[in-house]
């Protein structure tokens, strides 16, 4: 049986962006225009009831920032699209990473008036990794920003790959007069106003020049020679260069006045890829076993890239996120977790809209489903009907850069700090370290924001009031050793060093930047891992 024309409907797409370029507001336009969400919350207004639709915990309400990766889906033009609006800040950007490798392509959106900033090289870097095609959207043409020539080239460097106009502003600012689309030749005409729809801006041909030159006067002159310079230096449009990462159409508009989103979201349909095949890497008798598993197999395959506890603060459940590869889910199917051979029996399986959860009746490769858990789950678990074996690798966990020491301030509580903390460190949010030697838990973060973020959720989801205090901590490394001898000399030589993290990976804890060194040159045979999937991955084949 293939499910071919199930998966050619499905689009799967992250949205990624510095903080405050207005990723979440276009987030919200592109569900506005089809037609999953009636009415847009604001990010700004956050003392307001409506808050952005895909920005749900409280600490995100009080500060207007989004600190949680969210899924949403939509269907438009009879396609069925998965969006995962990701965390801007870069403190969350593990949690974005590991977004990046559950989807089959990206829009990237970029203030005009910023150009490509800090974060968004970042993710850039990591979809080049994986030759994820991108898309351009350039944001808040309204503003006063720079000329969309300087921005392209920007874009260009950057991304280190040509850009192709698809849509070019016409003005800036108080003079933005709207876009011209580069294919049918017209011109959509720019009013502003955050309750317009598409088709209330006004399309002009380009075979009309005496109206828009009357109209838009010197703005339009220069937009044409501007326009004209840069498809004179832009190859032309090449899908199957932008496929494989080597091309980015680029659209230019305003999120906040619902212009230009309607050509993003027929991009996304029109250009963007449906379900790619996905390798697995399973060992099997210390020997890796490589299969390419592809969209259409009938067998059921997928891989958890994002655990979220205390979704539903009602409920206290976790919802494992699990990016289907290949096959169909049906309720009542039967499925086993690869790590631990378990029968994975979740108490609903979900899709979603923001923290709206609708039942699964059916969902195919390149679908988000969520399975509610009590547990027996962690990122980078890949489920199957239990009818193949397979291992998907590649969800990045990074070594942290900063520690804290966790100090509970009422001791009856122990048991909830260790339930949080549990949760917390399956779901990502933060990296626990456990001292082999007894004493406190260490958290280790990519960013500062984590640590805060993990004591107001401490507080408010398992009333564990705690403080947070320095250690001498400053990196860690995921160790692996060529035989159990010498991971046993190891740790006896470094006892206060050892400590497990959430996994249970043994883990090796730096003070500063020359101890791995040290102690790389004292013990040859040990292999210390920034990425703890090596260190599994190492460990497997050891057997």
């Amino acid at each position: 049986m293939s499910y071919s024309a199930e998966t050619r409907r499905r689009r799967t797409f992250a949205i990624i962006s510095h903080p405050d370029a207005g990723k979440t507001t276009l987030t919200e336009k592109l569900l506005l225009f089809s037609g999953a969400i009636q009415i847009a919350g604001s990010v700004k207004a956050r003392k307001a009831s409506r808050h952005a639709t895909s920005d749900w915990m409280e600490i995100e309400k009080q500060r207007g920032i989004s600190v949680a990766s969210s899924v949403m889906q939509m269907v438009y033009r009879d396609h069925v699209i998965n969006l995962l609006d990701t965390p801007g800040h870069k403190d969350f950007s593990e949690d974005t990473y590991r977004v990046l490798t559950a989807v089959d392509s990206a829009l990237m959106v970029i203030d005009a008036a910023n150009g490509v900033e800090a974060q968004t090289r970042r993710l850039i870097e990591v979809c080049r990794q994986r030759n994820t095609p991108i898309i351009t959207f350039v944001n808040k043409m309204d503003r006063e920003v720079r000329e969309p020539l300087d921005i392209l080239d920007e874009i260009e460097r950057e991304l280190g790959m040509p850009c192709v106009p698809m849509t070019w502003p016409v003005g800036q600012g108080k003079t933005f007069g709207g876009i011209i689309h580069l294919e049918n030749q017209a011109m959509t005409v720019f009013e502003a106003g955050s309750e317009r729809r598409p088709q209330d801006f006004r399309t002009i041909p380009l075979a009309d020049q005496a109206e828009l030159q009357q109209r838009f006067g010197h703005e339009f002159t220069t937009a044409i020679e501007s326009m004209e310079l840069a498809t004179g230096a832009s190859p032309a449009w090449d899908h199957a260069a932008f496929l494989a990462g080597r091309q980015t159409p680029v659209f230019f508009g305003s999120g906040v006045n619902n212009f230009g989103v309607m050509e993003v979201l027929d991009a996304l349909v029109n250009l963007a890829p449906a379900p790619q095949p996905r390798t697995s890497s399973l060992v099997v008798n210390k020997q890796p076993v490589v299969r390419e598993v592809l969209p259409d197999d009938e067998a059921f395959a997928g891989v958890v890239f994002k655990v979220q506890a205390n979704m539903d603060p009602s409920h206290r459940d976790r919802i494992a996120f699990v990016r289907m590869c290949s096959g169909k889910y049906t309720p009542g199917m039967k499925l086993r977790v690869q790590r631990t051979g378990k029968e994975l029996r979740p108490t609903s399986v979900v899709t979603f809209m923001s923290q709206r959860r609708e039942a699964v009746n059916e969902a195919y490769a390149g679908d988000i489903v969520g399975f509610t858990t009590h547990g027996g789950v962690q990122l980078g678990d890949t489920i199957t009907d239990g009818s193949v074996q397979l291992q998907f690798t590649g969800l990045p966990f990074f070594a942290p850069e900063l520690f804290m020491t966790v100090i509970l301030k009422n001791p009856l509580r122990t048991k909830q700090l260790q339930q949080g903390l549990a949760q917390l460190g399956e779901e990502g949010a933060i990296q626990v370290f456990r001292p082999n030697v007894g004493g406190p838990m260490l958290l280790g973060a990519v960013g500062q924001l984590q640590f805060e973020v993990v004591q107001h959720r401490l507080k408010g989801e398992y009333d564990a009031d705690v403080r947070l205090e320095s250690c001498q901590y400053v990196g860690a490394r995921w160790i692996t050793a060529d035989t159990p001898q010498e991971l046993r000399a190891f740790t006896d030589a470094y006892p206060m060093r050892m400590a497990l993290d959430a996994a249970d990976t043994l883990a090796y804890l730096t003070t500063s930047p020359y101890d791995v060194r040290l102690a790389q040159e004292r013990f040859p045979k040990i292999h210390f891992h920034p990425l703890r999937e090596h260190a599994g991955l190492a460990l497997q084949q050891a057997g």
